[in-house]
């Protein structure tokens, strides 16, 4: 009897071990797989995207890949994301990937800055009207993730689309506007990460960090992985930790996330200082202190600075634009970068003279700068030498 009793429980065992087995197969079987998909832009260029059906109701994501990628540089995320039950479209910006048209960079500046500033945006709608419009795509709650050049793309259409209640913004730049945006939006949840191997990029995403009102935003900062989602190689933990945000954020508390408790009382950004009127002086103070006591002191990226200084010049805040550039000036000495920069500050001003003796410096201190590729090297002498020469002056 005692024999019998227990070849009955092993065969009760075998079966349910059968079933748990057929459930499983049939909850994968739910996930349909990812479909290559066609979109047009409101020009008529021809769009790639894909999409990967989380094969039941739930919110969807939008991902934008870094400039330097293209969309199936998100497969691995998107698949998560899908088996947890919320469907994703990634999308090949024009002149990426597998869609048309020509990149930013592929074209003259006035050209590109037009692609950048008014055709990707438009194109990344085409892509999250397309997204919400799918069967079992909850319009009412999406998400957006960005990386690199995805990310100011991720924040403005939050800014564009109240339906986007979350973001994830890895190893990227916002633009002024954009980071108008996370001052102002209690009610949007971010989670950002960065790489310390990332030149610049751990600073940039510590200062979006803090501008993020949200209570329940977080910064993941790593010590190695490089750029945007090459981080997910490194750190395979990341990928799960997005999905956990977005299932969280869109799902179980759509448009919140528990409060971080650890982010609060953390000290303002010297980036944000420099932004805010006034800033550049107030820093310059700061950094002279710095120097006081450690002449190697450093208190931000020349990088970063360097690209506030051409937001204040690119919206008519010259005299602004030359104290933030000074100011990179006074901490980087050595860099060609910032004289030419600060030239072209001097010269949008009407200042000639400055102009010519700062582009004068950045060709003197070209040869010798060895933290940029040849490329820039060329393409920051030929804008020297043609300040230069509408100066009337020879290089």
């Amino acid at each position: 009897m005692k024999n019998l009793n227990l070849r009955s429980t092993q065969i009760r065992l075998v079966g349910l071990l059968g079933l748990l087995t057929l459930a499983v197969a049939c909850a994968a079987q739910q996930v349909p797989a990812p479909r290559v998909v066609d979109l047009t832009a409101t020009d008529g260029t021809k769009l790639k995207a894909t999409f990967f059906s989380a094969g039941k109701t739930g919110p969807g994501v939008l991902l934008l890949h870094q400039c330097n990628l293209q969309r199936k540089g998100w497969d691995g995320l998107a698949t998560q994301l899908a088996a947890a039950g919320i469907s994703v479209l990634t999308l090949d910006y024009r002149g990426y990937g597998e869609s048309e048209g020509k990149a930013p960079k592929d074209l003259p500046p006035d050209e590109g800055a037009k692609v950048l500033n008014e055709k990707w945006p438009a194109d990344v709608d085409v892509a999250f009207t397309y997204l919400v419009s799918q069967p079992g795509v909850d319009a009412r709650v999406a998400g957006a993730g960005g990386a690199s050049c995805g990310v100011n793309l991720s924040i403005h259409l939050a800014m564009r689309h109240p339906e986007v209640k979350s973001l994830v913004l890895l190893s990227g730049n916002a633009d002024r506007e954009a980071r108008a945006f996370l001052e102002k939006s209690e009610k949007m949840p971010v989670l950002l990460a960065a790489a310390d191997d990332d030149a610049g990029a751990v600073e940039l995403m510590e200062w979006l960090y803090s501008l993020s009102t949200n209570p329940g935003s977080k910064f993941l900062e790593y010590p190695n992985g490089g750029h945007g989602v090459h981080i997910f190689a490194a750190h395979k933990e990341l990928p799960a930790s997005i999905t956990d945000w977005y299932s969280q954020t869109l799902i179980k508390t759509p448009g919140s996330a528990p409060p971080n408790t650890v982010r609060r009382g953390e000290p303002p950004s010297i980036l944000k200082l420099i932004d805010a009127p006034g800033g550049a002086e107030k820093a310059a103070q700061q950094l002279a202190a710095a120097r006081q006591k450690d002449p190697n002191a450093k208190l931000f990226d020349e990088g970063l600075v360097n690209m506030i200084g051409y937001e204040h010049l690119q919206e008519g805040d010259t005299k602004g634009a030359i104290a933030i550039l000074k100011l990179n000036a006074s901490a980087f000495p050595k860099s060609a970068n910032v004289y030419d920069s600060l030239s072209d500050a001097y010269l949008a001003d009407g200042q000639k003279d400055l102009a010519r003796e700062n582009a004068k410096k950045a060709l003197e201190l070209l040869p010798e700068d060895s933290s940029i590729s040849e490329e820039y090297r060329q393409g920051m002498k030929e804008n020297a030498e043609n300040k230069l020469k509408q100066l009337g002056d020879k290089p």
